[in-house]
């Protein structure tokens, strides 16, 4: 391994610098093209191999497979963490890019004789928990002998930052950002990430059977951080949590303003988050997974996430994270989050998530059969140290790789909210209510109730669509969203009139993300709430988190075309 590390590059440390956004422009990476000086991105995608293919070889033409191709680590920008203060951009004092070599290779998973068992960290033992921290010291002590080490607990961190807030080009497509949030390659992304993370520590302690433990915030005896984490002497502690959120606070998988601080009706709340989000607003994988996204897409939206990415992931993020620090460092911001051990228990239990919806019966396809969707593919470095390229394809089965998670009980999967006895009275409800063509373009810094006409009367097969959202991608923002809601009780989503919500981490987007459209199906809400054979419905959004920062261009209700 000494030729490999020997070949490892490492980059400079960025001041903290202020450009004003009319000179952004110029500030982009030097290597922007296809042709002339720098990288010739052309020869080096075809370098790549026919397995990631010679697709979208011109900038801003596709072919008809477009698959997210990984990235070209040589022009990682090292400027590439930064976020917004008032109307400057601000350069942060961080430096994402991985060290870079030209050795690399396709990766294949090894032959699985034992799987690895993940256990719930609430529950692990003393001896285990000793194990556990053992790798994070060794993790970090690469970071002082050897800060150019892949498997360094900092290398490990800017992973996430690289490929979540805008160090990369995809390739083919000079100045669009790579983005592995808010779309169907998300979770295949974050099991690759925590597949190499689990083995990096396994081979840093001589240990090849040890397995990531997952917080189970989805079980009420979960939902605290877990006690290994809340030690201060530590290396699994991280001073940039929320100092409020230490034990024996409750996680709040949804974000209210003012927060909830009933215990019954945090974990209410949380429950009904979790069936929501696993069953009662999923009627095709698109919904659970996320939108598809291609090479030479803009990067997507947060409305174009999936159920799961932009429910319980995101309100544990933002629970984490230290809101008293300018970019709510650690977990609740993109670029930081990998910094905090808590984050890889964290995503071990947002992919224990996606193995459990596989396994719920329902009646649409699991599976995503789109060339787009199995042939995107990532560059990790592996517990040896080697850079490695995967596939999507190769992670659709967990058990392939290796690993599985210890039982622990799903309390939520029967947390459907109660069916209204009575229907509303929906003309005497309307009274309070707008019109949308008088009420939109739509900032949302209050509270607002619309009615909006339905396709068809009573319980149809529907949509709701929030349209042309647009929101600063450098914002924690909040809203939900209710139907035919008559208490005006915001806090309390264990009723039959809530249908959902809008979670965003705040992470930098260099080029202005595109507007997006917010879907939450209504056919279950319907139910819920009885609607009778109404032709309209009041819908009520309300703000909880930074709403004048979003602006909302239309709503609207549509038949849902099946996936």
């Amino acid at each position: 391994m000494a030729s490999l590390q020997s070949s490892f590059t490492a980059r400079p440390t960025i001041p903290t610098t202020r450009i004003p956004p009319s000179q952004l422009a110029v500030t982009k990476r030097s290597v922007v093209s296809c042709s002339g000086g720098g990288v010739d991105r052309r020869n080096m995608l075809l370098g790549l191999g026919g397995l990631y293919g010679a697709t979208s070889l011109v900038p801003g033409q596709k072919a008809e497979a477009s698959p997210i191709l990984p990235p070209d680590l040589s022009t990682c920008d090292p400027k590439g963490a930064w976020t917004t203060k008032g109307s400057e951009v601000v350069v942060l004092d961080v430096n994402c890019c991985p060290p870079y070599t030209d050795v690399q290779t396709d990766y294949k998973l090894p032959r699985v004789t034992k799987p690895r068992v993940r256990p719930a960290a609430h529950r692990i033992s003393k001896e285990y928990q000793a194990k556990y921290e053992l790798a994070i010291k060794k993790m970090r002590e690469l970071d002082v002998t050897d800060p150019d080490d892949p498997r360094g607990f900092t290398q490990q961190a800017n992973i996430h930052c690289a490929y979540c807030n805008g160090p990369y080009d995809q390739i083919g497509f000079p100045g669009i950002d790579l983005q592995v949030h808010n779309s169907w390659i998300f979770f295949a992304f974050h099991r690759w990430y925590l597949y190499f993370y689990e083995r990096i520590m396994g081979e840093l302690i001589g240990d090849p059977t040890f397995a990531l433990p997952y917080w189970n915030w989805d079980n009420p005896r979960g939902m605290q951080m877990p006690p290994a984490f809340d030690n201060e002497k530590s290396p699994l502690w991280d001073i940039n949590r929320d100092p409020t959120h230490r034990p024996p606070a409750l996680v709040t998988l949804t974000i209210t303003n003012p927060p909830v601080t009933d215990p019954v009706q945090i974990v209410a709340n949380n429950l009904t988050q979790m069936y929501k989000e696993m069953i009662g607003d999923v009627e095709s994988a698109i919904d659970f997974m996320g939108d598809p996204y291609s090479a030479g897409n803009a990067p997507p939206a947060r409305a174009s996430g999936g159920s799961s990415e932009g429910g319980s992931h995101a309100g544990v993020h933002v629970w984490t994270g230290n809101p008293n620090n300018s970019n709510r460092e650690d977990m609740g911001n993109f670029y930081s989050a990998g910094r905090d051990p808590l984050f890889y228990s964290h995503h071990a239990n947002v992919d224990r998530m996606w193995t459990i919806w596989k396994d719920i019966p329902a009646d649409y396809s699991k599976d995503i059969e789109d060339a787009d969707f199995k042939d995107a593919a990532f560059m990790f470095y592996d517990e040896k140290k080697n850079l490695v390229r995967v596939k999507v394809a190769d992670c659709l089965d967990h058990r392939k790789m290796g690993y599985k998670y210890e039982h622990s009980d799903t309390p939520w999967m029967a947390y459907r909210p109660a069916q209204r006895a009575v229907p509303v009275d929906i003309k005497k409800l309307s009274k309070n209510a707008n019109r949308p063509d008088k009420l939109f373009p739509l900032k949302l810094n209050k509270t607002v109730r619309v009615l909006v006409p339905k396709p068809s009367k009573g319980a149809a097969d529907e949509v709701l669509v929030l349209e042309k959202i647009v929101a600063d991608s450098t914002k924690l923002i909040r809203f939900d969203v209710f139907v035919n809601d008559e208490d005006d009780k915001p806090q309390e989503l264990d009723r039959a009139e809530y249908l959902g919500g809008f979670t965003q981490v705040p992470h930098r987007a260099r080029a202005q993300e595109s507007a997006s459209d917010l879907r939450l199906n209504l056919k279950e809400l319907y139910e819920n709430i009885n609607i009778g054979d109404d032709d309209s419905i009041v819908v009520t959004i309300v703000p909880h988190i930074n709403g004048d920062e979003v602006t909302i261009g239309g709503i609207k209700i549509i038949p849902r075309v099946a996936a």
